[in-house]
């Protein structure tokens, strides 16, 4: 209940934060392309993703008993930020539009960028997998030790590494089609942040994010039926 409170309420904040930043840089509404914003403060968003991670992984640390589950509670609370993220959202500032509209997701390490509906699709899919790990510890610990074999951790990290792809292709081939890939990381960041002012949202890749979705549920199916194989036998 706790961690369902406090991942909810780090919702609010984050959508605080947003209501915020776009009074002040998108009075009329939020619109791609981005708007020109300080340095200081592209560097404070940044910052402040990343201070949002180290806090809902704190929340996980001080939930879960041991390195499994605080990798679920980790997902689970992810998942209740993310989703009641939109939930304000759409409360407060009547958006996202619809479930295809453009939103910016992360901006670590270069941005993230998607229909609201497709993060919603991997929350809704962390929380049934991090429930599936809380609910075999709390029933069945005693007869097993309840974890991740090396299979199944690869499924999740292969997808989990395409998904990224997935989020970042369109906003990548934007920067390629002025830079060449082995010129990128010389390229000064105020010319790099210069042309992503000019950036709008052109398409998804939707095969690579079903890719990894299937091979994550992959992962998690591979992990339900192992663990009631071995349960079923103890």
């Amino acid at each position: 209940m706790w961690v369902t409170i406090f991942a909810t309420a780090m919702g609010f904040l984050e959508t605080s934060v947003v209501v915020y930043l776009r009074a002040l840089l998108y009075p009329h509404g939020f619109t791609f392309p981005f708007v020109s914003i300080p340095p200081t403060l592209a560097v404070t968003e940044i910052l402040r993703e990343a201070a949002t991670m180290i806090m809902l992984l704190g929340a996980a640390v001080l939930a879960g008993r041991n390195a499994t589950t605080r990798f679920a509670w980790f997902l689970y609370a992810f998942a209740i930020w993310d989703i009641f993220y939109y939930v304000f959202l759409k409360l407060l500032l009547n958006w996202p539009e619809s479930w295809m509209t453009w939103d910016i997701l992360f901006l670590i390490p270069l941005a993230w960028i998607g229909p609201v509906i497709s993060p919603v699709i991997i929350s809704i899919t962390m929380i049934i997998f991090a429930a599936m790990i809380i609910h075999f510890d709390a029933h069945h610990a005693h007869k097993t030790n309840i974890k991740l074999n090396f299979k199944e951790l690869t499924l999740l990290v292969a997808g989990s590494v395409i998904l990224i792809v997935a989020f970042t292709w369109d906003y990548g081939a934007f920067i390629l089609e002025h830079y060449r890939l082995s010129a990128v990381f010389a390229v000064p960041s105020a010319d790099l942040m210069a042309l992503s002012f000019q950036y709008i949202p052109r398409t998804f890749n939707w095969i690579l994010f079903w890719l990894a979705e299937i091979i994550i549920l992959g992962g998690i199916g591979m992990f339900w039926k192992r663990m009631k194989k071995v349960l079923s036998t103890k």
